[in-house]
């Protein structure tokens, strides 16, 4: 029986362990890759402007209809009354011959619809990607930190311990362990704070991926062989590389070359409204067959045929009021388009200044945390022999903790600015986790 009860508390107490659920950066993109509410409504779109796409190859078809009818008339007084049904039947057929090539700007129109909905769609996956890798990247460096604060609080209730011990010795003064017990408090608010950082950095990446905030995941706290490769990664500037950036960039961002197909269909729709202007052909066909009995149908046939030209001539202005507004479309979508390639390279002369910025300051602080380091345990050692400050050792310690942040901080800024210029390139890849 104690066996049992024994084993059953070992089981509660183990269980939340077991059940916490590892979410690893590439399986939170996947997710937000499945669950992102944006993509999901322009794949949604996608459907419709093929839907429309259909429709546009389906206005240069002839259209088919059929139509069957009965009729019964009675004549009344009795002199000559009588009366008659008559059963017809029919099928006719119109086609559109010339209508100004407003359908073949409607069929290109469609098409780039279609184009630049699939283009916007591989936009968003990079975006939801780059956000996912930000988002996930705030949780790792935040946990980092926080083991940063408690290796100081650690550190500093030992300090607080040996000077205590070395106050009732009487080699320091009371005011050394005053001193002492504000730096161990402040290390254990630092503690607090960060934790509270790091959940709601958790928080927000379950609520971009549509998952329960309030769920326990376990998250990776090390930087992987790809991050640490990143890291290693040597910028030199280099404005014949930045331009050939540029040149790529402008070759793959997928909402530049949306914007690029949607302008083609403003001038699509410039093209629909000149057309106001030409005239229209159309062309029917006709077949029928009526008779006063069901059985005598289809003995006698009656066929059809005509073309109608259909000559615009006065329309109130209204067709050049809509040529108009569409050419003001069209200029105004133009001046979009220049102003968004005007940005990418922007963007990317930022991205890749800031990136070679990052690393210097990466291998800086790299070098700082060494240099202070090594800085508190002289201050350190001094102290201890007596022949240093308590304040002296409380700055070293400070400047230590700050220089390691600031690694931190610095590991993680250039990973980012490097996935920043992949998604500013247009070349970030999301392939690999669908």
């Amino acid at each position: 029986m104690k066996f049992f009860l024994a084993l059953v508390l070992f089981i509660v107490i183990t269980n939340p362990v077991f059940s916490q659920d590892q979410l690893s950066l590439d399986e939170a993109i996947k997710i937000a890759l499945q669950k992102n509410s944006g993509l999901i409504s322009q794949e949604n779109e996608l459907s419709r402007s093929e839907s429309a796409l259909d429709a546009a190859y389906g206005n240069f078809l002839p259209d088919l209809g059929a139509y069957g009818s009965w009729d019964w008339l009675k004549v009344k007084p009795a002199i000559n009354s009588g009366e008659s049904r008559t059963y017809s039947v029919g099928a006719s057929s119109n086609i559109v011959l010339f209508d100004g090539l407003s359908n073949y700007a409607n069929l290109s129109r469609s098409k780039n619809s279609v184009e630049a909905i699939k283009l916007a769609i591989e936009q968003k996956k990079q975006e939801v990607v780059f956000q996912t890798i930000n988002l996930y990247y705030t949780i790792v460096e935040a946990d980092q930190l926080l083991k940063v604060r408690e290796e100081d609080v650690k550190q500093q209730q030992k300090n607080l311990e040996t000077i205590e011990e070395r106050n009732r010795l009487g080699s320091v003064t009371k005011a050394d362990v005053y001193q002492q017990q504000v730096q161990s408090g402040n290390a254990e608010l630092q503690v607090i704070q960060q934790k509270n950082i790091l959940e709601t950095a958790k928080s927000n990446l379950l609520f971009y991926l549509g998952l329960d905030v309030l769920k326990d995941y376990k998250y990776s706290d090390v930087l992987t062989q790809k991050e640490l490769g990143i890291l290693d990664t040597d910028i030199n500037t280099d404005y014949n590389q930045l331009n050939e950036l540029v040149k790529k960039a402008l070759e793959n961002r997928k909402d530049y070359l949306a914007q690029k197909l949607t302008l083609d269909s403003y001038y699509d729709n410039l093209t629909m409204a000149q057309s106001g202007h030409l005239p229209r052909l159309t062309g029917n066909l006709g077949y029928g067959t009526s008779a006063n009995v069901p059985g005598d149908l289809f003995d006698a046939h009656t066929y059809s045929a005509g073309l109608t030209l259909s000559i615009p001539i006065f329309s109130g202005f209204q067709t050049q009021s809509a040529i108009q507004s569409a050419e003001v479309d069209a200029m105004n979508y133009e001046l979009q388009v220049k102003d968004s390639e005007r940005l990418i390279k922007q963007n990317i002369q930022k991205s890749f200044l800031d990136l070679e910025a990052a690393k210097k300051g990466l291998l800086v602080t790299e070098k700082n945390v060494k240099a202070a380091e090594e800085n508190l345990k002289i201050e350190q050692e001094k102290y201890n022999l007596g022949a240093g400050k308590l304040l002296d050792v409380l700055i070293a310690n400070t400047t230590y903790q700050n220089a390691k942040t600031n690694y931190i901080n610095a590991q993680f800024y250039y990973i980012r600015l490097s996935e920043e210029l992949k998604y500013n390139l247009g070349v970030l890849d999301y392939t690999q986790y669908q």
